[in-house]
């Protein structure tokens, strides 16, 4: 049964003010709506201060420096608002893997030497910044409040343990490549989202890219939402 428009709303409103207002309130579960929920969501996700975050890709290879040698596997992560971010990030280099820690913040970027475990600036072309993912104006608000489309309710679920609101949409080309901290080119994508439904929270996600006929498989998982980080730029002189 569909809930009255209005009454939607308020109750998306009483759910985010009971998830974020602490002080030991009980939480309020979102409607099974997929209205009053992506509201709620997208509200929640744009006000993110602290989350780790998990990026894993698979099939094929997705390149993140100009001239096609490092081939992204995984990246995790923390968050720390407005703009900053570190990961470890695991890449495939021939048949070899490698590391790199990575740090981003307020649009610079340091990496790791993969030979030398020194911290260099990231060089021109390098494709990755997790910041972009919690953008309040380019990340998960505004792809929740605006860019979908044929949006599915799935059902409800249970995944790692938790209850989860299972929607499927189309996602906006001009969304997917900020969710993906710029990995990909701009394409149009279906998204699966697995969503908690006492906060709104984006907990899972997964969707699949296409890029010269060949496909990219994409796992994106958010966890510890509001766990403080400190993020500081390395010392690159020592």
């Amino acid at each position: 049964m569909k809930l009255p428009r209005a009454v939607a709303i308020l109750l998306t409103i009483t759910a985010v003010a009971a998830a974020c207002g602490g002080g030991g309130q009980s939480a309020t579960t979102l409607p099974p709506e997929p209205e009053p929920v992506l509201t709620a969501s997208s509200a929640a996700m744009g006000s993110i201060d602290y989350v780790r975050f998990k990026i894993e890709r698979s099939g094929a290879p997705v390149y993140i420096d100009p001239l096609e040698t490092l081939n992204f596997s995984t990246a995790e992560g923390q968050f720390a608002g407005p703009s900053s971010a570190n990961a470890v990030v695991t890449l495939a280099v021939g048949n070899l893997n490698a590391q790199i820690g990575a740090i981003a913040i307020d649009g610079k970027t340091w990496l790791t030497n993969p030979i030398t475990g020194e911290w260099e600036d990231a060089p021109e072309g390098y494709d990755f910044d997790p910041t972009t993912l919690f953008d309040p104006d380019l990340g998960w608000r505004p792809l929740l409040a605006s860019g979908l489309s044929n949006v599915e309710w799935v059902g409800e679920e249970t995944r790692n343990d938790g209850p989860r609101y299972h929607i499927r949409a189309e996602a906006d080309q001009d969304r997917v490549a900020v969710i993906l901290a710029g990995l990909i080119r701009k394409q149009p994508v279906q998204i699966d989202m697995w969503i908690e439904p006492t906060t709104g929270f984006v907990r899972e996600a997964e969707l699949s890219t296409v890029h010269e006929g060949q496909t990219s498989d994409w796992y994106i998982e958010f966890t510890e939402f509001g766990e403080p980080v400190d993020i500081s730029p390395p010392d690159i002189e020592s």
